[in-house]
């Protein structure tokens, strides 16, 4: 994970137009704006649709340790949001086309961790998919569980009505065996990216998928 330092990012203003190129260091060290790839993965179940959180790797450089969007990654310079379909395949060992995506929308985020001035342009996506988790092929650096959540559960997370929500899934542990798990998720268990944008994403999947 230490290369990723030296990733190349386009930057831009706040009206997104581009204004130039930066490291993944100096983007987050100035506060530059640049563009990320974001996949919602939702699932069916008997309750209603779910979706799939992803638990970041405890040596991440930011949220350690959190659960987060499903697939997600950084584009780098010259590259374009079709291009962010590959973190599917890298976090997930999931190919999909880009064209099998339901687009929810482009959206601003600041978040501030530690000395870091994180403000990406979020490329929004939705993808439907009925796999088990147990089929899912999760990339060791950077992912060390994959666990799901029922939607109407998580909207009353982010509506301020619940303090918890159940997950359950697999998770890696520190012998490098994956195992099942059940767990209570409060919002502080989530990368936090603001309720809105919460919200957003779980209105998205009501309209699309219940």
């Amino acid at each position: 994970m230490k290369a990723m330092k030296h990733e190349v990012f386009d930057i831009f203003d706040e009206q997104m137009n581009i204004i130039g190129t930066a490291t993944r260091a100096d983007t987050h060290k100035n506060g530059y704006w640049h563009q990320t790839f974001h996949c919602w993965i939702v699932t069916p179940s008997s309750e209603g649709p779910c979706l799939l959180l992803q638990k970041r790797h405890p040596g991440k450089d930011t949220h350690p340790d959190r659960y987060d969007i499903t697939s997600a990654g950084h584009l780098l310079a010259g590259e374009t949001v079709e291009d962010g379909v590959r973190e599917l395949e890298e976090e997930l060992g999931l190919r999909v086309r880009f064209d099998e995506l339901i687009p929810i929308g482009t959206i601003p985020v600041e978040i501030r961790y530690r000395d870091l001035i994180d403000r990406e342009f979020y490329h929004t996506f939705l993808y439907g998919c009925s796999q088990p988790l147990e089929a899912y092929t999760l990339q060791p650096d950077e992912v060390v569980g994959l666990v799901k959540v029922l939607a109407a559960d998580a909207s009353r997370l982010f509506g301020g009505e619940i303090d918890s929500i159940a997950a359950s899934g697999v998770e890696t542990g520190a012998d490098g065996q994956s195992r099942e798990v059940s767990r209570q998720l409060s919002r502080d268990d989530f990368v936090p990216h603001g309720a809105d944008y919460y919200r957003h994403i779980l209105d998205a999947v009501r309209r699309h998928f219940s």
